[in-house]
């Protein structure tokens, strides 16, 4: 094993009907059933989605990074 770490982002898209927060979560748990080692995330941009007048989806890009393993 060495002594640095070397890591990897990958771009995912969270949807949610509540919040931006749920729409975090959402993006995070199904990357959870992929991705090993994840270890932060970033939010890059933050939009919505419009249904008569009001917010139908909040949507988040995010940029999520994981250790790779034995690095």
């Amino acid at each position: 094993m060495s002594n640095h770490h070397t890591y990897k982002k990958v771009e995912m898209v969270g949807s949610s009907t509540t919040s931006i927060e749920d729409a975090i979560n959402n993006a995070l748990a199904e990357c959870n059933k992929t991705l090993k080692n994840m270890d932060w995330f970033e939010v890059t941009e933050t939009r919505g989605h419009i249904v008569d007048g009001a917010v139908g989806h909040f949507q988040v890009t995010l940029k999520i990074g994981f250790k790779i393993e034995n690095s």
